[in-house]
């Protein structure tokens, strides 16, 4: 009873960090908008960038525990891999300014990151 207990616990927690990434994602968006118009928006969205990328970690991390202890699938820990990559190309794109492929790329992101989240 305590195993299924704490794999219930470990999916909950899987589910806040996919949730908590999502938001972050979302919020670079919009912080990218405030960029264009407002004076602190360059700050906004790389402070922003930095806790996107902390929560893409955080979702690596929950998915790594929702599988070893756990005994879950191994397919989270490839998901939360790959996001991780596309948040490591984010950000490299972000710092050499090329919003060609940095805006769409954030955008596949959002798409995806939801869709982890729907298949929660």
């Amino acid at each position: 009873m305590a195993t299924q207990a704490t794999a219930q616990h470990r999916f909950s927690f899987l589910r806040i960090a996919i949730t908590l990434q999502t938001l972050t994602i979302f919020l670079q968006a919009v912080s990218a908008g405030l960029l264009l118009t407002a004076s602190y928006g360059e700050t906004l969205h790389s402070v922003g960038a930095r806790v996107m990328y902390g929560a893409s970690m955080l979702y690596l991390l929950a998915a790594v525990l929702a599988w070893k202890p756990g005994g879950g699938s191994l397919r989270p820990v490839l998901h939360a891999t790959g996001f991780l990559v596309l948040a490591s190309a984010q950000v490299v794109l972000g710092i050499a300014h090329i919003p060609s492929v940095h805006l769409p790329l954030g955008v596949l992101m959002f798409g995806l990151s939801m869709l982890a989240l729907a298949r929660r």
